[in-house]
């Protein structure tokens, strides 16, 4: 079980996000410690909040004063809502919050049951309540709670693996904001690119496109970036959603700084000449597309052939996952560009390819057997694990499931409160 505390100065967001979620049938109440109780069973946020008043009243001097904590078992615990509460209170004693009031939610917004505590960390008096060596003190909770209630623990070597997993936008299964954020917020940390174009060509793996936008701001041109959920045929699915809600690492300047480092790192990258011989066996040895796709898929390589409403394919880029790096065709040479491969699978003309000494060697012996044998990162053990969708994409990546939390949809739902009070 992972345990994530924020802290802030504003209860009411923190209380409002929740209900929020309750009023939406995406959650309910589970229980409260020192909360004041209604006739019917049911709260507003002006109500859950009264409980809290006095301690913020007598708060002396401590802006962050209100918590926010979300304790996550492992997808695959089944966990009661009886055991939940008993959870709940255990870890709120065990950090030394047992005599506070708080709320606990459960959130089933997304395919993982959680719970989420709303308290205060003031005591009736005002005084802070310590918080040294809080997240050491926390993992030793979560630790106990794991052993007391048989869940799986997370520090197994299994679930750090599973933990860390990327995985395709699904428009249909609600909470798109979030699995969008899941993705475009950290895919840059771990691969390499060079364009917009190739950043498109990874996101298509995980059901997302982007999109640039400009336009004028008081005088001034302005340039950003849109991301769009697609379906599995590559078809918009869903509206669109700026790149200022996922954080800065989403957007257009930060995006434009990891094009600029990614070009000089990839200039002599040593998965370069790997990829291009790869690719060049397989174009030499399979006769359609979706032959050539599965031959790289089996070597950890997705290939991304962009076509325009005729058919005609103008762009065609490889993902090498074991290297983690993106190659438009013709960076990897101009035998590789997506005209040869719009020739050869839609016009039946062969490529002429004049394959270096080491390519020729492969080919006339086995194939692609002889290739040099890479072993992947364990983040990527879907490759030989999965199922593939027809053009070869894979199906089933992942990524930090922790990611998609929800602490920047509450931090976007304060901010949007606060600009409705500006107004």
């Amino acid at each position: 079980m992972i345990a994530k505390i924020g802290r802030s100065g504003n209860l009411y967001g923190a209380l409002a996000y929740n209900q929020l979620k309750v009023e939406n049938e995406n959650g309910q109440i589970l229980s409260g410690n020192k909360m004041i109780e209604t006739a019917s069973g049911h709260y507003t946020v002006a109500q859950l909040a009264q409980s809290f008043a006095p301690y913020l009243i007598a708060n002396r001097n401590t802006e962050k004063h209100t918590l926010h904590i979300s304790l996550n078992p492992d997808p695959k615990d089944k966990v009661s809502d009886d055991r939940y509460r008993e959870m709940a209170e255990e870890y709120m004693r065990g950090m030394g919050y047992g005599q506070q009031p708080f709320v606990v939610f459960k959130h089933t917004d997304i395919d993982r049951s959680h719970i989420h505590i709303v308290s205060v960390c003031v005591d009736e008096q005002g005084k802070k309540i310590p918080d040294s060596f809080e997240k050491m003190r926390s993992m030793n909770v979560c630790r106990e709670l794991e052993k007391k209630h048989g869940l799986i623990p997370a520090t197994d070597k299994e679930y750090r693996q599973n933990d860390k997993v990327f995985r395709p936008v699904d428009y249909r299964s609600g909470d798109v904001k979030s699995q969008i954020a899941s993705v475009v917020r950290h895919l840059p940390n771990y691969y390499q690119f060079q364009t917009l174009g190739e950043y498109n060509a990874l996101l298509s793996l995980f059901n997302v496109t982007t999109e640039k936008v400009q336009g004028e701001l008081k005088g001034k041109m302005k340039q950003g970036l849109l991301y769009i959920p697609l379906n599995a045929k590559g078809e918009r699915a869903g509206h669109p959603f700026k790149a200022s809600l996922f954080g800065k690492n989403a957007g257009l300047p930060t995006l434009e700084l990891h094009y600029a480092k990614c070009k000089e790192i990839l200039k002599e990258h040593p998965a370069m000449p790997t990829v291009k011989v790869a690719v060049t066996i397989a174009l030499k040895s399979t006769n359609d597309e979706q032959a050539f796709k599965k031959q790289l898929g089996e070597q950890g390589i997705n290939v991304v052939a962009r076509r325009n409403d005729t058919g005609r394919i103008y762009g065609i880029t490889f993902i090498d996952h074991n290297s983690k790096t993106v190659w438009n065709g013709s960076r990897l040479g101009k035998e590789l560009s997506a005209n040869i491969f719009n020739d050869y699978w839609n016009n039946n003309i062969a490529p002429k390819i004049k394959e270096p000494v080491e390519v020729q060697a492969k080919i006339s012996t086995s194939g692609d057997r002889d290739l040099p044998a890479e072993e992947p990162h364990h983040l990527f053990d879907f490759l030989n694990t999965t199922e593939k969708h027809e053009d070869g994409l894979i199906e089933a990546l992942s990524l930090l499931p922790e990611a998609k939390g929800e602490d920047y949809e509450e931090q976007d739902f304060v901010n949007k409160k606060k600009r409705k009070k500006t107004r």
